[in-house]
């Protein structure tokens, strides 16, 4: 009965360090990831721009000329009109995912400056009594402390049926 007890226990602490070490340092984690999003942002942005520049320089009449040049018709005139108002339509496009990923951009930064305020501050927080004892212990990944409290869980039941067997025999 008494080992049973000690199994529970010692399953109930891994447990208790499997929460803490999942949750500490959880804002700067976030800050991090948004940080990571706010990059990936800004490459799509510099992507919109350099494809904003590339339709600038396309729509201009002597380039829509010059792209239509090999292309045989009796109306070359609607095939121009036709081309640059594809271009604007694309330009049109790509100013608006422009305008819309500023928007998020702003938002991105907005979460960002939060984050790190929150990470701040948990830092400057006092540490609990969970967050003592997991400072303590070094940092293992979850799926090793998993993978060792069923080590232990196992040796453990198989020590408790050994015992019992003994207790049968004698």
């Amino acid at each position: 009965m008494k080992r049973q007890l000690f199994i529970v226990v010692l399953f109930c602490l891994f447990g208790a360090i499997a929460v803490v070490h999942g949750q500490s340092g959880s804002a700067a984690q976030t800050a991090d990831q948004l940080k990571l999003q706010l990059l990936e942002l800004q490459a799509q942005e510099e992507g919109l721009r350099a494809r904003a520049v590339e339709l600038d320089e396309a729509i201009k009449p002597e380039n829509i000329q010059r792209s239509l040049a090999g292309v045989g018709s009796t109306r070359p005139e609607e095939l121009r009109e036709a081309r640059r108002k594809q271009l604007e339509s694309e330009k049109r496009i790509v100013e608006a995912q422009l305008t819309s990923l500023a928007a998020a951009k702003v938002k991105l930064e907005s979460a960002i400056a939060t984050a790190e305020a929150e990470a701040y501050h948990q830092s400057a927080a006092p540490p609990t009594t969970f967050q003592r004892f997991a400072s303590a212990v070094p940092r293992v990944p979850l799926f090793l402390m998993i993978g060792s409290l069923g080590v232990v869980l196992l040796a453990g039941l198989g020590l408790l049926f050994f015992v019992r067997r003994q207790r049968r025999v004698t």
